[in-house]
């Protein structure tokens, strides 16, 4: 029998990425705040607009994307035609690293940020390069010092995940300007539209070729299980992005939700005033049980427990009545409990399970 063919050297060394868990045996139900889902669902002009495509299902759709990134341009005030989407902002981040990534290339990314830097780095043959944080905030300089001859992307999540925190856009442009010719920035906005008055990096990447800044559906836009994502840099970047990007990466129905979605500025209005308002209760709330937090710019709260054993006895009290949070020792942080921000009523049932377990 011939032996099955070796992977590429790296592969094996990937980590599986886990997801937030979304069920609890024994629990019917369920508060799921382990994926920073939006908790008010997808609006109503995106479900409209699924519903309307599922009749095209037949038919491939379109290899361009016009119609989502005439949308996106014209609410961000962006050239289209700087503008690629993709399976999530996830894949935006692998094209990254498939198209300038190879073996002796290094990735940067901190000390907590998202798993996906380094697995995508790995997947490309390329080694990524963990650099630390200072008080669970970005370190500019602590990343500038780490870039080297073989250094070719750098990725900086802001807000950061799991954390929540974030840096000045006087920093991200000091990092920009410290970047040397021939290394991408790339700036992961995931959580941006969480943030008043803030453009992601938008501006940056408009105005420097060695900058490109990645977006998501899946959080502000509640648009997770529909997989749409999209990035912003240099024509030429987008273009050999598109090399490698496959012709027919999304589907007819996340075409025309994800479209609905970003003209409908009226939801992501009202979702922003409701995260800021829940997300201040629930902090004053970890804060009235002795529970350390950092401020956070984001749809979640990371909360730090004294110990992991800690962590671990709170996270499977609140699991004994069906609140599943998030456990991050994978991203360094073994007493942290990552949180979504509920709704009105899940952050009061958070917050009275976290009371019962602390009274217990």
């Amino acid at each position: 029998m011939n032996a099955a063919p070796q992977p590429q050297p790296g592969i094996m060394e990937i980590d599986l990425y886990q997801g937030g868990a979304s069920q609890v045996a024994g629990q019917t139900d369920i508060l799921k705040l382990s994926s920073n889902e939006n908790p008010y669902g997808a609006p109503r002009s995106a479900r409209e607009a699924a519903r309307e495509a599922v009749s095209s299902m037949h038919l491939y759709p379109e290899t361009d994307h016009a119609g989502l990134r005439a949308a996106i341009a014209q609410v961000h005030g962006i050239d289209p035609d700087r503008v690629i989407c993709g399976v999530g902002s996830d894949e935006v981040i692998h094209m990254l690293c498939q198209a300038y990534v190879g073996p002796g290339d290094e990735v940067l990314h901190t000390e907590h940020g998202f798993l996906m830097y380094a697995i995508s780095a790995r997947a490309a043959g390329g080694t990524p390069v963990r650099v630390p944080e200072r008080n669970r905030r970005v370190d500019v300089d602590a990343l500038l010092a780490a870039v080297t001859s073989r250094t070719r992307l750098v990725f900086l999540a802001n807000p950061a995940n799991p954390t929540g925190t974030m840096i000045e856009a006087a920093e991200v442009a000091r990092l920009a300007d410290g970047v040397p010719d021939g290394c991408l920035l790339v700036l992961d906005g995931a959580y941006a539209e969480y943030v008043p008055e803030f453009d992601g990096g938008l501006s940056l990447s408009q105005a420097r070729d060695g900058v490109f800044v990645t977006r998501t559906f899946s959080k502000m836009y509640g648009l997770g299980g529909l997989r749409v994502g999209w990035g912003h840099g240099a024509k030429s970047v987008i273009d050999v992005l598109n090399r490698v990007r496959g012709p027919f990466n999304l589907s007819n129905v996340a075409l025309a939700a994800a479209e609905a979605a970003m003209r409908d500025r009226d939801f992501v209005a009202r979702c922003l005033a409701e995260n800021t308002r829940q997300r201040a209760r629930l902090r004053q709330g970890l804060d009235d049980l002795g529970i350390a937090s950092d401020p956070s710019e984001a749809n979640f709260v990371l909360a730090r427990m004294a110990t992991a054993e800690e962590a671990a006895d709170c996270d499977a009290f609140l699991q004994s009545r069906g609140v599943i949070l998030r456990r991050v020792g994978g991203y360094g942080f073994p007493e942290g409990l990552r949180m979504t921000v509920g709704d009105e009523a899940g952050v009061t049932r958070l917050l009275e399970g976290l009371s019962a377990w602390r009274e217990g």
